[in-house]
């Protein structure tokens, strides 16, 4: 099946099961202090990007249209990453970055990426030693930010990749996950001191966590913790809400429906007393209310064409082939709830060491070319 048009098809039943209504950028709750960035936001554009210095070898070698297109991706505003230890050094690295941003008349998108056992010791393995190293470091990105206008995402798979996974091998589980939900709130405490700093939980993605708890069916413990329950513990009714497909490739339709359904259960539990999430269906009936349910960003960087499905030892997460790049980053979803597309990801730089990738996070131009080759919408 073409995936363009299975795209297309699943926005009209999504935009119904949302409650669809035009308009939320820049709304707050009275109630609860929370700021969205306003629909007119101008995002940071990084000026020497991978992307753009790609484009310019490209050139100079007579790939021309190759460089346009990474010319076309280097205009695209793309989150910066801080995952390297020293508190004075994320201090000041962060606080250049938000002062480039600051002389553009741009916001920038700040991914904090430093928590301790991170990625349970997969491809992106790391993070702080300790949890003090973590509140020291964190406390240190929040000062570099000051009172500037940042957007921040807050752990990627922070909450939806606990220790207490069965095969995460990392223990034990007793102490690490209180541990992990302590360094998690103390991000959401430290940053939204700042005045104009808008803080997002990162929440996995619609194929990943369910959203009341679960028997994993496996290992121990088999009891797992859905996302909502992770959220809550996590302090997101402190933050300004979640992120969702933080470096992964789940089209924008299903993750829009998920995001809702996760907003609508925490409404639920928050305002009105249910202690677990009821059917889908039951949500999907619930109208949205844009000043009450949480708010929530999109990655739409490499989404484009979807997730893969994988063959015999392949993953669908690291390095799938065929993806492209998806909607542009923008604050001017017309979605209720969702107050950003945002290219968390930076395209083109890998996953890990599968499907003939580099290690995490190095540059890859040739996934990178792929990408912008398969973007939907075309890259103009």
């Amino acid at each position: 099946m073409d995936k363009g048009a299975r795209r297309r098809r699943l926005w009209p039943a999504v935009l119904a099961a949302v409650g669809m209504v035009i308009g939320g950028g820049g709304v707050a709750d009275a109630g609860s202090g929370h700021h969205h960035p306003p629909r007119g936001t101008s995002f940071y554009v990084e000026p020497d990007s991978n992307a753009a210095r790609q484009a310019a070898a490209w050139r100079q070698e007579g790939r021309v249209e190759d460089a346009r297109l990474m010319e076309a991706v280097a205009k695209q505003p793309t989150a910066i990453w801080f995952t390297t230890a020293g508190a004075e050094q994320v201090r000041t690295r962060v606080r250049d970055v938000v002062r480039a941003a600051k002389r553009k008349g741009q916001v920038p998108v700040l991914v904090a990426y430093f928590v301790p056992y991170r990625d349970c010791s997969q491809w992106s393995a790391g993070g702080a030693l300790s949890e003090q190293e973590y509140r020291e470091w964190i406390d240190a990105f929040a000062a570099g930010i000051g009172n500037d206008k940042a957007v921040v995402i807050v752990e990627p798979d922070g909450l939806a990749l606990l220790t207490s996974e069965p095969w995460c091998t990392i223990g034990p589980d007793e102490e690490l996950v209180p541990q992990r939900y302590r360094e998690i709130n103390h991000a959401v405490d430290t940053l939204k001191r700042g005045r104009q700093t808008r803080v997002y939980l990162d929440a996995g993605h619609s194929a990943w966590q369910a959203l009341n708890d679960y028997d994993a069916g496996y290992g121990e413990p088999r009891e797992q913790q859905g996302i909502v329950n992770r959220l809550m513990r996590g302090g997101v009714a402190r933050a300004d809400g979640f992120a969702l497909n933080t470096s992964n490739y789940r089209f924008t339709a299903d993750l829009v429906q998920y995001g809702t359904r996760i907003s609508k259960c925490l409404y639920l539990r928050t305002h009105r007393g249910a202690t677990t999430c009821p059917a889908d269906a039951e949500l999907d009936a619930l109208r949205v209310d844009e000043r009450r349910m949480t708010h929530f960003v999109l990655d739409t960087s490499r989404n484009g064409q979807g997730h893969y499905t994988p063959g015999e030892g392949e993953t669908d997460w690291c390095n799938p082939p065929g993806r492209g790049l998806g909607e542009r980053p923008t604050a001017r979803t017309r979605i209720p709830l969702v107050d950003a597309f945002l290219w968390i990801k930076r395209p083109g730089e890998s996953d890990g060491e599968c499907q003939g990738g580099p290690p995490a996070g190095q540059w890859w131009p040739e996934q990178a070319l792929d990408l912008a080759k398969r973007a939907t919408p075309p890259l103009r």
